[in-house]
């Protein structure tokens, strides 16, 4: 960042200094140009199902794999990968309202740290039994339990996750989710439930925000209220369960290691975001932008810088038992989820 401040400075920088501060730029622009294509294409059909985020990983992986890594603007991809998606993580606190998860969610969130311990420890059991990859099993897991790709994203430096695995992880984790959305929409006319019971149960089983918005709409205004309630109560709990993991993750490695373990910043800043638009008085437009369109950009942008990591080879190697986990914890999770209903 010292070339953009001398450039800002007027200070005249050396040939071989302005072609390094071009590739990093570029590599930025790289990134963000990907992720606007990929939210273009979204809109497109097929595509509308899985969402932005999604289709832009997957323009990032089919550009890694048919042209190569773009070694030359490789500082500007890895800023991307790394500080932008950890500064949209930082923004995704404004989608937690601190305030009304604490007063009318707080008897939903027995439930959902039972979603969030069904989610972690059925993947983590299932995959061991597969004899799936540690790294990403746990990955999978904890966006299964608690937020999706938000929460795959934010606990990766807590748990030394590396990029590949965390491009997989957030790519598996919003496929599969959206296959459940449109699922729980599909069977819910046969369902005995009530509109809000299905909010209900769509919030606190289904993986991201967007899964249980477009599950629970299906039901109506309500159902939709109470869904996203719930789900916010997970949302809230990835804080906690960051911080049980960092305080895991120091004991678990040598004392070297630990010394370099990183304190969950990103959680310091994800949780300031939520009380200030929980307890500011910021214009709700503002508000909507930041945590709609800004924030989801951004991720998107963060995961591009990921996906061009991923080896398609690698996938059926790698992630085949790792998946069969996160799908048989999602089906116990939705089955539990659905009898808890009527308790």
């Amino acid at each position: 960042m010292s070339h953009a401040r001398e450039v800002l400075a007027g200070i005249p920088m050396p040939v071989s200094q302005k072609s390094n501060t071009l590739k990093f730029y570029g590599g930025i622009l790289f990134t963000l140009a990907i992720a606007a294509a990929g939210t273009v294409a979204s809109n497109l059909p097929v595509l509308d199902r899985i969402g932005a985020m999604l289709t832009s990983i997957l323009i990032a992986v089919l550009y890694r794999n048919f042209f190569g890594y773009p070694e030359s603007i490789r500082t500007g991809i890895q800023f991307s990968a790394h500080r932008v998606l950890r500064f949209a993580i930082i923004l995704y606190g404004f989608k937690l309202n601190i305030d009304v998860v604490l007063k009318q969610g707080g008897w939903l969130l027995v439930h959902d740290v039972l979603s969030i311990f069904i989610g972690i420890s059925i993947t983590i059991l299932f995959a061991k039994l597969f004899k799936g990859e540690k790294m990403l099993s746990l990955l999978l897991g904890i966006g299964t339990g608690v937020c999706g790709a938000a929460a795959i994203a934010a606990v990766s430096p807590i748990v030394n996750a590396d990029d590949e695995d965390t491009a997989l992880g957030a790519g598996i984790i919003a496929l599969i989710g959206t296959v459940f959305a449109i699922g729980y929409a599909l069977i819910r006319p046969v369902l005995p439930i009530t509109p809000v019971q299905f909010g209900i149960w769509s919030g606190i089983s289904l993986h991201e925000i967007g899964h249980v918005a477009a599950a629970a709409a299906t039901a109506g205004p309500n159902a939709l209220e109470n869904g996203l309630l719930a789900k916010l109560g997970r949302v809230f709990l990835l804080i906690p369960l960051s911080m049980i993991l960092s305080f895991w993750t120091r004991r678990k490695n040598t004392q070297e290691v630990a010394k370099r373990a990183p304190f969950p910043w990103i959680l310091i800043g994800f949780l300031a975001m939520s009380i200030i638009g929980t307890y500011c008085n910021i214009p709700k437009n503002i508000v909507s932008d930041i945590s709609n369109v800004i924030g989801p950009f951004l991720l998107a942008a963060g995961m591009v810088g990921l996906g061009l990591h991923v080896h398609l080879s690698h996938l059926r190697s790698r992630a085949l038992q790792p998946v069969l986990a996160m799908l048989i914890a999602s089906i116990v999770l939705s089955v539990f989820s659905y009898v808890t209903l009527w308790f």
